[in-house]
């Protein structure tokens, strides 16, 4: 038997990591259990936006989700509050919390009209008697019966105290090989409301391209300190590629089957929905329209709330590879919001040797979807490539996120947003 001493201390030890302040590293925007579908955290009101909420302002956002059970369970929410980089601070939830430590998820319905069984889920979080009181990146994290080890998933927001001023501008890189294909940006943040004795230490900035984290630029330091501006115009650091206009998938409603849709299987209690086979689009001209940037919204035409009236359906996605032949020592994945960005082993297409052709499915609810194709190396996953080639005309949203942290500090501060277009022209055709 263990001594009595060594037990008290264990016993110490195991009641302090189940306390509310004690923070673990955990991924944000992941799903840890099979029955969750349709998973979104928005402004009021916008489905394609990033959750950002004012610090201290009443401002709300929407949390939707669905549990394909089908029947009634427990909810619940907290905060986690994180750096940057989205690993945790080292505070307890004391203090950057308000009021209670979890709130329960008390508006849910079960589906009406669909053929699908589920139960939807929504809150209009910060709830009064929760709320961050801090500035910063937090995970809201969705668990089970009051329990934090029962994770459901997790979601990104953000709570901004704008203290900076951003101005930002998109233009072509300088580099040859980069010219036509990418796009740069150059910005100035102002910072004469901070305590900053040393800037370029205190203050980090993070770019995300269309809301997306997977390639967000980091460690962009300022080229020129002008007093109290930080002047950032690296011709190589805040570059991204271009890309091309998403493609786009269109199931609002079953019956009434798009353009993208080859034929549907209309079962008794299900539906299967077959898409026209995809090609690479590379080597065809850009042309502009207008699309969500790789986000999808939850829409149906018959009906009056889509959160619960709309349908699932089982959607097979296909695509052709240049010769049918596929991709030699690479990975196809289906990408966009609908797969969360993610390129992990269960999302990869399989090919098929009879057809020519990659294939995957995915049991998506009825809406309007942004998607494309990205090719990974499966020796090295930071070598990857879209299949529809890279444009400086493209248009993309592009999001300045800056971060402060002082001398004495425990965390790094949300003291800036900005987002700007890569173009306001919207032309019809670009050669």
């Amino acid at each position: 038997m263990l001594p009595s001493k060594i037990v008290k201390l264990l016993t110490c030890l195991l009641t302090s990591l189940s306390l509310p302040g004690f923070s673990f590293a955990i991924n944000p925007d992941s799903i840890y259990i099979p029955n969750i579908r349709s998973a979104r955290l928005f402004d009021v009101g916008n489905q394609l936006s990033l959750p950002v909420i004012n610090l201290q302002s009443g401002d709300q956002v929407e949390l939707h989700f669905d549990d394909l059970d089908g029947d009634v369970k427990y909810y619940y929410y907290t905060y986690q509050q994180c750096n940057s980089d989205w690993t945790p601070v080292n505070v307890g939830q004391f203090d950057y919390l308000k009021g209670y430590t979890q709130i329960r998820i008390t508006t849910y319905r079960r589906s009406s009209i669909a053929f699908t069984r589920y139960t939807h889920y929504q809150a209009l979080v910060p709830d009064k008697n929760m709320f961050p009181v801090k500035s910063g990146n937090y995970i809201l994290k969705v668990f089970l019966d009051g329990d934090t080890s029962r994770m459901a998933f997790t979601k990104r927001l953000m709570v901004l105290d704008g203290k900076t001023t951003i101005a930002a501008k998109i233009t072509q890189p300088f580099t040859p090989d980069l010219f036509r294909t990418h796009q740069r940006l150059q910005f100035t943040v102002d910072v004469k409301n901070l305590e900053t004795y040393n800037a370029a230490q205190q203050v980090k900035v993070v770019i995300l391209q269309n809301f997306r984290w997977d390639n967000a630029r980091r460690g962009i330091m300022p080229s020129f300190v002008r007093g109290s501006v930080l002047d950032y115009n690296s011709p190589d650091k805040a570059v991204f590629e271009g890309g091309k206009e998403w493609r786009w998938l269109d199931i609002r409603d079953f019956r009434l089957q798009s353009d993208r849709v080859l034929k549907a299987d209309y079962n008794k209690t299900s539906t299967d929905i077959f898409l026209r086979p995809d090609g690479p689009l590379a080597s065809q001209r850009y042309i502009y329209y207008a699309d969500f940037n790789g986000m999808y919204s939850m829409e149906a035409t018959r009906g009056i709330n889509p959160y619960w009236e709309a349908d699932y359906a089982t959607v097979n996605f296909s695509f052709i590879p240049p010769g049918g032949t596929p991709y030699a020592n690479k990975d196809l994945y289906l990408y966009g919001q609908l797969t969360n960005y993610n390129l992990t082993d269960s999302l990869k297409m399989v090919f098929d040797p009879a057809k020519g052709e990659y294939g995957t499915h995915f049991f998506l609810k009825q809406g309007y979807y942004d998607y494309t194709y990205m090719v990974v190396d499966r020796d090295n996953s930071s070598n990857r490539f879209q299949v529809d080639g890279d444009y400086f005309e493209t248009e993309n949203l592009y999001t300045i996120l800056v971060y402060y942290k002082s001398f004495v500090g425990r965390y790094e501060e949300l003291v800036g947003v900005a987002t700007l277009n890569s173009r306001i022209d919207r032309p019809g055709l670009s050669f």
